[in-house]
């Protein structure tokens, strides 16, 4: 049985008198890809905050790869291997693609130092190359579409080599073709060792690309099952009351 890297107990969270999250427990084992989903207003986003330490819980705990972590702030967590992407990268003015893949490097003197270098030179070059952004390197990061930025976020935070990879809708803003193009890329950085936990709505994409999703409602959890079975799932089908289940798919 593979081991497991994440799970949360009972995480609850209110915003004054609305309830968001009502004690959502769920695991995620080393190696899996697993998409979150639920409709608009499920708590997905605010779940996704508190794993990675942006949004305190009310209650309950979370853990990561054996250390409970529960409260401790997002620099902490991404120590232990989580680390995440946002939705809406926001990427500096005066920095070059190059220059944001390479501002996480620790620059170290002398001959080990300098092997070093080479190392980190020669991984900046793999990243650009892998994640088709070789050709827009010298371009200022601020200045890529929407579908390059979230390319560089997903980039930009392997170089932290986490063992827990969280992604807040990275098809969102972006083109078909390089919507297709994503699967490949998780799916090789998967293969690599990363386990991944998606935040998505395109149902197309988690079909692709997840082994297993699970389901909030209203701060619940409702459905913990491989994707195809979505359909089959009778409070899966009234949470997306107004979407349609066609050619054995919810579409929005």
């Amino acid at each position: 049985m593979l081991e497991t890297i994440l799970s949360t107990e009972s995480i609850r969270k209110s915003f004054g008198a609305h309830c968001v999250l009502d004690g959502v427990s769920l695991s995620v084992r080393k190696g899996e890809i697993v998409g979150l989903l639920g409709p608009n207003g499920s708590g997905k986003s605010t779940l996704l905050n508190i794993l990675s330490g942006f949004t305190p819980s009310d209650g309950g705990a979370v853990n990561v790869d054996g250390h409970d972590v529960t409260g401790l702030p997002p620099h902490a967590i991404a120590r232990l291997g989580l680390v995440r992407t946002f939705q809406l990268p926001s990427m500096p003015h005066r920095m070059t693609v190059r220059e944001v893949l390479q501002a996480g490097c620790r620059r170290e003197a002398g001959l080990g130092g300098a092997l070093r270098r080479w190392r980190y030179d020669a991984e900046v070059a793999r990243l650009l190359d892998q994640f088709l952004l070789t050709r827009v390197q010298d371009q200022p990061a601020s200045a890529l579409s929407g579908g390059q930025k979230k390319l560089l976020s997903i980039a930009t935070v392997l170089r932290s080599r986490p063992k827990l990879l969280c992604l807040d809708e990275p098809t969102a803003g972006v083109h078909p073709n390089l919507r297709s193009r994503m699967v490949e890329l998780l799916k090789e950085v998967n293969a690599q060792g990363v386990t991944i936990l998606v935040v998505e709505h395109d149902m197309e994409f988690i079909r692709e690309l997840c082994g297993r999703c699970v389901v909030l409602d209203r701060g619940a959890l409702i459905a913990d099952c491989a994707p195809r079975e979505l359909v089959e799932n009778p409070r899966v089908v009234e949470a997306y009351l107004g979407k349609a289940v066609e050619k054995g798919k919810l579409t929005a």
